[in-house]
């Protein structure tokens, strides 16, 4: 039977962003990159601090993040530099979670090696400081005027651990150090191979840093540096 509700048309924005983000997260699964071009130099610029994009974790009161004995128990080791930085992060911003911050690095881990592979400049813009995107822009055009095309497979990461945080300058800091295991490869104009495998995987191990202003009401992190890790 016909009611007198009206009809609430919020209903159709909160379905429309549901699909985007089922549509998104489909987008960064089974990336492909070029492991082998990037340039072992500074890092990206966009992390999402939190496993769903836009979300954050709920705000933590410093006393009770920083009193709990364990609070960074899988992070980083009692005592070290990377636990005394943890807690320097956290006391300058509450809602700052560990496992939050990590789930961000990988998936944007997975983001920048998938549009480094595919020359996608406008991603790797939004997710890359300025100058190590323009390192990687520069690699790009290079790869571009040979003619060549990246094939690359992230097939998985197998390690993604905290080496280091501090708060220097005014920024929250954190390296990660990353282990995966890639496919990749680059094709000549005629097709043919002249660097990689397309069917070997590579383990690679890469240190990246990520940045972050705790003043800033952006929640996002970015990638300050990379490296080539042991």
């Amino acid at each position: 039977m016909p009611t007198n509700e009206a009809f609430d048309p919020s209903i159709l924005v909160f379905a429309a962003l549901a699909v985007f983000v089922i549509w998104k997260l489909r987008s960064v699964l089974g990336v492909r990159v070029d492991r082998d071009a990037v340039p072992p130099q500074p890092r990206f610029g966009r992390l999402q601090p939190a496993p769903l994009p836009g979300a954050a974790p709920p705000p933590q009161s410093p006393a009770t993040a920083l009193d709990a004995p364990d609070r960074w128990k899988g992070f980083a080791a009692p005592d070290s530099q990377a636990w005394a930085g943890l807690d320097a992060i956290a006391a300058r911003d509450p809602a700052f979670s560990g496992k939050a911050f990590l789930d961000g690095a990988r998936k944007a881990y997975e983001m920048i090696v998938d549009a480094f592979a595919k020359g996608d400049r406008d991603t790797l813009h939004n997710l890359l400081a300025k100058d190590v995107f323009d390192s990687f822009a520069r690699e790009i055009d290079a790869r571009e005027k040979r003619g060549e095309k990246a094939e690359t497979a992230l097939i998985s990461i197998d390690e993604a651990t905290i080496q280091d945080a501090r708060v220097d300058g005014g920024m929250s800091r954190i390296t990660v150090r990353f282990v995966s295991q890639l496919i990749s490869a680059r094709r000549n104009r005629a097709g043919e191979i002249v660097d990689g495998s397309t069917e070997k995987a590579a383990r690679i191990v890469d240190l990246w840093t990520f940045a972050r202003n705790p003043a800033s009401r952006d929640p996002n992190w970015k990638l300050v540096a990379t490296e080539t890790g042991h």
